[in-house]
């Protein structure tokens, strides 16, 4: 009969992502590689540990991953509708990043029931051009001039009234 197991301990690096278990001396694993370490109770009463790099694929199933996947690479929109960024940015005095799932970083607020409003989040370099751009843009889609709010510290770009879809397919259109 197998010696029951008394702990079992999980140790990934070089990113140091996962540690668990009950101890583990310093710097047992060694670097780059990823183990499962099990210690066995023995009658004696001193146990004995067993590092195996062959099981651990059993194992890396279950950890979840540490972060998301680049996106596949294809022509055109996809069926959801998302649209891949383009290989190199515009040339443009402002840089607009994609969010962690690689969306265009366009949202849709409400405050106080009624005010709606649309933020373009992620902005870096020069905010006050990509306000200009964007007024001249809604002047000629509402034929009126909306009103703006810039905030240099966040990078964030707030414009009176809901013009998500439009905007996304704006910044998409101009390579972001």
């Amino acid at each position: 009969m197998a010696a029951p197991f008394r702990s079992v301990f999980l140790t990934l690096s070089p990113g140091g992502l996962i540690r668990s278990g009950i101890a583990a001396p310093a710097g047992s694993v060694a670097k780059g590689r990823a183990c499962l370490r099990l210690e066995h109770g023995s009658a004696g009463g001193r146990g004995a540990v067993e590092e195996s790099v062959d099981e651990y694929k059993y194992v890396e199933r279950l950890v979840p991953p540490s972060r998301i996947p680049s996106p596949p690479k294809h022509e055109g929109s996809a069926p959801s509708g998302w649209t891949p960024p383009p290989e190199t940015p515009p040339s443009l005095p402002y840089m607009i990043r994609r969010s962690r799932m690689h969306n265009v970083p366009v949202y849709s607020d409400i405050k106080h029931g009624n005010q709606k409003s649309t933020l373009v989040r992620k902005v870096e370099g020069d905010v006050w051009a990509l306000n200009e751009d964007v007024k001249e843009f809604l002047q000629q889609l509402t034929g009126r001039e909306t009103a703006t709010q810039v905030n240099e510290v966040t990078g964030t770009v707030r414009i009176k009234g809901q013009f998500e879809k439009e905007l996304k397919a704006w910044l998409i259109q101009r390579g972001f």
